[in-house]
Parts: C-alpha cells; sequence; structure tokens
C-alpha cells in the first residue's frame, strides 16, 4: 500500500507539530544540562511519531480541535521514548544501535541512561497536568492519566516486557504470545486512541469499540515487527535484524511460518477496519492508518 496523499500530509504536519512541543517543552526544563541532554539525544532520534499522531487522528476523525490532543501525544511519546531507553541496556536486550544511532548508554553511559528514562517516564504525567487546556474538564484529565498508568506499567507495557524476557529461548503458545504483545505493544497505542476519543467526547461504548480496534492494530503492529526482522531492511530499521532468530525468541512466523504470519497480520487488519467502518466518525484516515502498521518498511 503506498501512503496516500492525504495521509502523508497529515502524518508529516502533525510529527513537526508533535517534535515542536516536545522538543521545546523538554529544553526549557530547569534540570541538569547532561540529563536534559540525554533526553533529548532518545527523543530527537527519530522514529514515526505514530503514538501522538493516533490521539490526534482520533480528535481528527471526531471533527474535534486537536490541540489538545499534542500535550497527551507528547506525554505517551515520552513513555515510549523511555522505554526504549531501558529496553536497549546491556542488562535487557543490550543493543548498540536504535533508529541507525549509538544507543543512550553508549553515548551518555547506564547510569545516566536509566535517569533519562526515569525523567521521561515521570515527566510524562505532569506534562498532562500542567499543559492540557482548563477547557479540558477535571475528570476527562484524571481519566486518561488513569488510562496511561494502566497501559504503561505492570498491567500493561512493563509486565508484557517482563514476560516477553522471561519467554526467551523457549517456544509458547500462540495465545501466550499475544498476551505479551497486547500488553508490551499494544497498550500505548490502545492509550493513544482511547485518549484521542476522550478528548474528543466519545461515548463510552464507542471508547470501548475504539479500544477493540487498538487491541488489532496493537497486535498487527507487533506482527509487521516480527516480519521485518526477517526479511527488512537493517538501513531502513535501524538496528540489526535477525534478532529474534539469534536470541531464540517466540514470533508470529516462528510459530505461524512467514505466510502465516501475513495472513494473521491481514486478519488483525481486517478486523480493525470493520470495527472503525461500523462508527459515527470519519473513518478514511483511520483506515489509511490501518494500512500504514501493516505494510510499514521500518
Amino acid at each position: 500500500m503506498l501512503v496516500t496523499s492525504n495521509l502523508n500530509e497529515f502524518l508529516t504536519t502533525r510529527k513537526h507539530a508533535i517534535e515542536d512541543y516536545l522538543f521545546t517543552y523538554v529544553q526549557e526544563l530547569s534540570i541538569p544540562e547532561e540529563l536534559k541532554s540525554s533526553m533529548l539525544y532518545s527523543l530527537k532520534a527519530g522514529g514515526k511519531r505514530l503514538r501522538p499522531v493516533l490521539v490526534l487522528a482520533l480528535l481528527n476523525a471526531y471533527g474535534k480541535k486537536e490541540e489538545d490532543g499534542i500535550p497527551v501525544g507528547c506525554a505517551v511519546e515520552m513513555i515510549h521514548t523511555y522505554s526504549l531507553i531501558h529496553d536497549d541496556l546491556p542488562c535487557m536486550d543490550d543493543d548498540d544501535l536504535r533508529r541507525g544511532k549509538p544507543t543512550n548508554h553508549k553515548v551518555y553511559g547506564e547510569a545516566t541512561a536509566v535517569l533519562a528514562g526515569d525523567a521521561l517516564l515521570t515527566e510524562s504525567f505532569r506534562l498532562i497536568t500542567s499543559q492540557l487546556s482548563d477547557d479540558v474538564p477535571a475528570d476527562q484529565k484524571l481519566r486518561i492519566i488513569d488510562e496511561l498508568v494502566t497501559s504503561a506499567g505492570a498491567l500493561g507495557m512493563v509486565g508484557g516486557q517482563f514476560d516477553d524476557m522471561e519467554a526467551e529461548q523457549k517456544q509458547i503458545p500462540l495465545s501466550e504470545l499475544e498476551s505479551i504483545h497486547a500488553r508490551k505493544t499494544g497498550k500505548l497505542l490502545t492509550f493513544s486512541v482511547v485518549a484521542g476519543a476522550i478528548l474528543a467526547g466519545a461515548s463510552d461504548d464507542e471508547i470501548e469499540k475504539l479500544r477493540e480496534f487498538s487491541y488489532h492494530i496493537g497486535i498487527a503492529f507487533q506482527i509487521r515487527d516480527d516480519i521485518l526482522d526477517l526479511e527488512g531492511s537493517e538501513e531502513k530499521i535501524g538496528k540489526r535484524i535477525g534478532s529474534d532468530t539469534a536470541n531464540e525468541k517466540s514470533t508470529y512466523p516462528s510459530l505461524l511460518t512467514l505466510s502465516g504470519a501475513k495472513e494473521k497480520l491481514d486478519e488483525h487488519i481486517t478486523r480493525a477496519k470493520e470495527i472503525v467502518s461500523n462508527l459515527e466518525l470519519e473513518q478514511n484516515l483511520l483506515h489509511d492508518l490501518c494500512d500504514l502498521i501493516a505494510s510499514r518498511d521500518h
């Protein structure tokens, strides 16, 4: 699938808006310069900014103003970035490259990398409490924070990461693999979708349907990651490929074969589109984002 001109324009303009806000916010923090430099190093390393873009995409799909989505999107990007810094550490995945650049601990040392991750995590919550407009009701802010805590912590990303480490060098059932990645990868995507819907004033019923939508795109995102680890371009991905095989990790291709993984990817994308098609919102942008997740090359 080729990125449509409308999607390409949306991704480009929103990515720039997110990055301008995010970099300025961190740059203006009154914190030790080396810590700030380490935080900005990883924030500026690139990336698709898919999570914050999803927040804005939901607001756009509901015809609501996107401005209040920017601090929320920046918050989830800070948490995503912290998780990457920590994932790359020698005690975790022990990676030397991230997005084609030396990983944070290779540049700043392990202690500073840990603290930079800690700072990004905690600062993300202050960003929401201090930067959201007064037009956003307090109960919405609290609900968004609760969603973020649940998605990022032991019930979500952190718990999924732990189970992922425990599953190394062994074959696990497909149901367990999906559970791991629904939390490790999917929960922050779910937060982005749900937070955008909350800001847009969606009903509880719509939010639950969008939560199911986000589950499917989260699994699809991980399946595509597993496929790229086998047949992707190291230059485009920005880190070594084949690491899952080298670490004897259970992946969708290892459990389903490569062709089976691609079929499963299509199933999740199809289901995600079906859910969106039954909602009262602008569907084209969300459908295009589904296609982008399914066909991305990095």
